[in-house]
């Protein structure tokens, strides 16, 4: 299951850094300035600096460094637990998970901040610009959530 997670892992974060580099220049082009796609959904340029949503955006530099090593942790501690993974759906999840948490944390390394680019709106509502790497993460998190409710697996305290 490893090497599943790990494939998973390369994927995603291979995805996210060219999506990163091909709307970049994209962004450039524009004057940065907002692209409609459709009628629900546009590219704009966002630099998020702080987690999810812009949470504990502080300008700080060092909390940049913070969230890189934290985002690195994280992937690095969800790889080790695949090693031990039941099932398929909880090996997806957690390369999806790290694949997202690497990629965003490049994206400090390099940027400073992390590039979103998608902006999904109905109504004149704009949910939060995200990107490849968080998009990833969202569904890693709904396919841990879904094992843990649903994959029952015996009880090794049981005997039988």
């Amino acid at each position: 299951m490893f090497r599943l997670a790990l494939v998973i892992a390369a994927v995603v974060l291979v995805l996210d850094q060219l999506s990163k580099v091909w709307l970049l220049g994209i962004m450039e082009a524009n004057a940065y300035l907002p692209i409609e796609v459709t009628g629900f959904f546009n590219l704009v340029m966002v630099w998020n600096e702080g987690v999810s949503f812009g949470m504990l955006d502080v300008g700080s530099d060092m909390m940049r460094w913070v969230l890189m090593a934290f985002a690195l942790a994280v992937a690095v501690a969800l790889l080790v637990w695949s090693r031990r993974a039941g099932g398929p759906v909880l090996t997806v999840g957690i390369g999806l998970i790290a694949g997202g948490a690497v990629g965003n944390a490049l994206d400090r390394l390099f940027y400073g901040a992390v590039a979103d680019f998608f902006d999904v709106h109905v109504s004149g509502y704009h949910w939060p610009a995200f990107n490849i790497a968080d998009s990833a993460i969202t569904i890693g998190v709904v396919l841990l959530l879904f094992d843990t409710l649903f994959n029952r697996r015996p009880d090794p305290k049981v005997s039988a």
